[in-house]
């Protein structure tokens, strides 16, 4: 009984939480004044009840579980390992609770399987602090894994994942449970947080970074299929307890401790704001020498092999691998410090692991552990720590970095050696990543990834074409990006990437840019079938506008881009790797309309959940210019026009009703919206509505009978012009064909043709006065390129009212089959047409590509090497400039 009052005074004096807790649960508090412990215990493993709910009843049982485990431990009647113990196997039932809750909540009929919860850390060692949260990694096995009919199973994975995180962390006036921290897991930037089995034994296999493995030490199955988690242990288990270790290996673990040292230790006096987890002579410390000497010798001595830390220690003292001594004043040093941390958290049951800085906080600490003040505290404390300390640096030495790679001297000389004429840069480079001043590579781990790459990485860059050039893109790219470590990793481990993203940096500025803001758009080049044709629209739309049960419609603006932009950049690699640019501008063609495809359709669904349906009218889409022909570039924006069967004096039938016309405008300027707003995916299309009828002046969308009668009565020469390029990209069959018949009208209706090319060579010459080529390599601007081509090609459809194709090259190839233009056109067509598409990639502004790319331009377009291209483009421009001056001769203002 007089240990009890003891206890409860300092919980009254200097623990708020566990002062709530005592009046809170009462039956707790009972027996703790009895003086039985265990039977405290009991009561707050009942203090939860089913009727509350999964969540709710593991938080009351949480709260009252560490009530008792405190009282206990505060009063000595539960040494630190029961304590430590109990606080783990809570954490495990928690974690099995929340786990057969989320199965049940979503697959109540299916056997609840396939999916397992490792526990990692201190949890995974059952050695969980007072206060702590957990850092479990999620598994599910794809071919067991309970999921619905059309549920991916990935995503099931991942929702079940999301529901346990959700049960535990979730927070009320009875608390929370654990704080679930999932960043354990492989590349957690880039990975769900749920992973198929086989893929993270691959990982650790072949890919995982030095402190992972240390991590798996004290690794086990915690929740869920245990059977699962067991395999998955067995298998990496060549990964973590290695009979041989290589000379990599024993660099990484030293690397870790000196990271240890210098990450959290620099500056960390011992006294108040002292870090007792963290600093130097701390708990890491202890736990870390331990882990050291195992990872060393464990590969040959399964002895040695054991999670915990004391239980470590004891084994390594017994197989000759450290001193008893040692062993025993680190064991005396780790069961004090965590004693105190202990008391840190009791305080208001947060995870901290500082000594308080204010001399009341500290005294109340010390105060709570039983001392008379701060004072006591650290002089009891400073004697372990200063001995913990100078052990640890038994085990790493601080010394000046003198290895071989960051000596600037020999540096100098091994990128000489590998090929670069001038080191200047790359040293200068290699020395910035180094210096910590880039955001991506402050941390260790990063800075760790990129010293595996930097070798062969550099002898790649060194082969470049132009490896300066290369080396300041990579710069750039590197300088854009949130966290380099999943880049670097993926590289290092597929070295044929490195070549072709040596390629990339050289040649194309768009590409690289790209990479800059998504470094894991260079993962969809490791399937071959990323250098495939893009799939039909169809596919593609199926594809970019699945939703999962749950999802959003902003969900579906962040995949759309997301997925296109993986397109976007596998064709612009397709066209650097040497496929046909021509191929290229029609696959981001398809991307393009597939996108339209699924947002428009996801936009009027949504629009119409607020607004209804208008009776008898539905949205169109017409697109013109490039897109209306089907092939664009990297770069093309969107010409687009919006139309809407149906009458305008119409009204929705939804719970907010619009007349039509106001409906369907502000539906257009929804769905504009959806293509072109940047999200946290960034951007996806610019799109260009100039061209509906009247122009930027004139409504956004028209009634069909409303477009027709423009074109009847009020269109202008050019927008007749442009409606040979005209194609519907959205709507129903019976819509669109309503629409064709229109444009067919419209373009095969007789006319005064001189007058009609009286104003093309008009309108042909305005452009040219008013929008300047920028050299002779602008393709689309300078005479006898692109832009005459087409008024060439427009003109004489109109004048022989035949091949009204939107494809450029078909509409000439029926006009040349036709005998009315020189067969000569279609390889100039084509030959500009490439060299548009490549110049995108590799000189956005048209001007000439640098001297290292011009090889891969004169490839992509068909020529042998620079100077062939040359003549091959002034044959072509020549061609093309005789025909439109044949035909426009005529018609010339004097």
């Amino acid at each position: 009984m007089t240990d009890w009052l003891d206890t409860e005074k300092r919980i009254r004096g200097h623990s708020p939480f566990l002062s709530r807790a005592l009046d809170r649960y009462p039956a707790v508090t009972e027996r703790l004044a009895a003086g039985d412990f265990d039977g405290a215990f009991a009561a707050a493993q009942a203090a939860g009840v089913p009727e509350d709910g999964v969540a709710r009843s593991l938080r009351r049982r949480r709260a009252a579980i560490a009530l008792a485990v405190a009282a206990a431990d505060l009063a000595g009647a539960w040494d630190m390992d029961r304590v430590t113990r109990t606080l783990s196997d809570f954490a495990d039932q928690a974690l099995e609770e929340a786990l057969a809750a989320a199965m049940q909540e979503r697959y109540p009929d299916a056997e609840h399987r396939g999916f397992v919860v490792l526990a990692l850390g201190k949890h995974g060692s059952r050695e969980l602090n007072y206060s702590s949260d957990i850092d479990p990694i999620l598994l599910y096995d794809p071919t067991t894994m309970p999921h619905n009919e059309r549920e991916d199973v990935a995503d099931a994975a991942v929702r079940i994942g999301r529901r346990v995180s959700e049960l535990l962390n979730a927070r009320d006036g009875d608390g929370y449970v654990f704080r679930v921290d999932l960043r354990l897991r492989p590349s957690p930037e880039a990975t769900p947080i749920a992973l198929p089995v086989e893929a993270a034994i691959g990982y650790y296999e072949s890919t995982a970074l030095g402190w992972e493995q240390a991590a798996f030490i004290r690794a086990r199955p915690a929740a869920g299929d245990l059977g699962l988690g067991d395999y998955f242990l067995r298998q990496i288990r060549p990964f973590v307890w290695r009979r041989s270790l290589d000379f990599g290996a024993i660099d990484a673990i030293v690397d870790i401790s000196r990271r240890i040292r210098d990450h959290y230790a620099q500056g960390q006096a011992f006294g108040p704001g002292y870090d007792l987890k963290r600093g130097r002579g701390g708990i890491r410390e202890v736990e870390f020498f331990a882990q050291v000497h195992q990872l060393i010798h464990g590969g040959r001595d399964p002895s040695l092999r054991s999670g915990n830390t004391r239980e470590a220690l004891r084994a390594l003292a017994a197989a000759n691998v450290i001193e008893a001594d040692v062993a025993a004043r680190l064991d005396e040093a780790y069961i004090l410090f965590r004693t105190i941390e202990h008391r840190l958290q009791m305080v208001e049951d947060r995870q901290t692991h500082e000594l308080p800085k204010s001399p009341d906080s500290l005294d109340n600490v010390a105060r709570l552990h039983g001392l008379a003040d701060s004072a006591a505290l650290l002089d009891l404390l400073r004697p372990h720590v200063e001995w913990v300390g100078r052990n640890y640096d038994r085990l790493s030495p601080e010394k000046p970095d003198a290895s071989l790679s960051h000596d600037e001297d020999r540096l100098k000389e091994q990128l000489v050696d590998l090929g670069f004429a001038d080191p200047e840069t790359p040293l200068a480079r290699i020395a910035r990543w180094r210096g910590g001043t880039v955001r991506a590579l402050r941390s260790a781990p990063s800075r760790e990834a990129l010293e595996a790459l930097l070798p062969g990485l550099m002898r790649t860059l060194a082969k470049a074409p132009d490896p300066s050039r290369a080396l300041n893109r990579l710069d750039d790219m590197i300088g854009r990006l949130p966290s380099a470590i999943n880049f670097f990793k993926l590289l290092a481990a597929r070295p044929a990437l490195v070549e072709l993203l040596a390629e990339i940096l050289s040649h194309a500025p768009t590409l690289a840019d790209a990479l800059g803001r998504r470094a894991e758009l260079i993962d969809g080049l490791i399937d071959a079938s990323a250098f495939d044709p893009a799939p039909s629209v169809a596919i593609l739309a199926a594809q970019l506008g699945r939703l999962e049960p749950g999802e959003d419609y902003q969900t579906l603006l962040d995949r759309v881009r997301q997925r296109v932009g993986d397109r976007r950049f596998a064709l612009g690699a397709q066209i650097i790797r040497g496929g046909d640019p021509l191929e290229a501008g029609r696959g981001y063609g398809r991307v393009a309309e597939a996108a339209i495809e699924a947002l428009a359709t996801a936009t009027v669904a949504e629009f119409e959940s607020a607004h209804g349906k208008v009776p008898g009218g539905e949205l169109l889409i017409l697109a013109l210019g490039r897109m209306g022909g089907g092939v664009l570039t990297h770069a093309s924006d969107l010409d687009l026009v919006y139309l809407f069967t149906g009458t305008f004096s119409t009204e929705s039938d939804g719970a907010k009703p619009l007349g039509a016309t106001q409906y369907f405008n502000r539906l257009a300027q929804r769905i504009t919206n959806a293509l072109s707003v940047h999200t946290a995916s960034g951007p996806l299309y610019e799109v260009d509505t100039r061209l509906r009828p009247s122009g930027a002046q004139g409504l956004l969308a028209v009634s069909l009978d409303s477009f027709a009668r423009y074109q009847r009565e009020e269109a202008w020469t050019w927008e007749h012009l442009a409606l040979t390029r005209a194609r519907p990209v959205f709507g129903s069959p019976q819509a669109r064909a309503a629409l064709d018949a229109i444009l067919s009208e419209t373009l095969q209706r007789p006319r005064d043709f001189d007058d009609l090319a009286r104003q093309a060579v008009k309108m042909r010459g305005d452009i040219a006065r008013h929008k300047p080529p920028v050299g002779d390599l602008d393709v689309k601007l300078v005479p006898g390129g692109l832009v005459d081509l087409e008024f060439l090609i427009h003109v004489n459809q109109f004048h022989y009212r035949i091949a009204f194709d939107p494809d450029l090259g078909k509409a000439l190839g029926a006009l040349v089959a036709a005998g009315h233009l020189p067969a000569d056109l279609i390889a100039a067509h084509d030959l500009i047409t490439r060299y548009l598409v490549v110049s995108r990639l590799v000189s956005p502004k048209s001007t000439e590509p640098a001297e290292a790319t011009r090889p891969l331009v004169a490839r992509a377009c068909g020529a042998e090497d620079w100077d062939g291209l040359l003549a091959s483009y002034a044959k072509a421009r020549i061609c093309v400039s005789e025909a439109w001056a044949a035909l426009a001769a005529p018609y010339q203002e004097e």
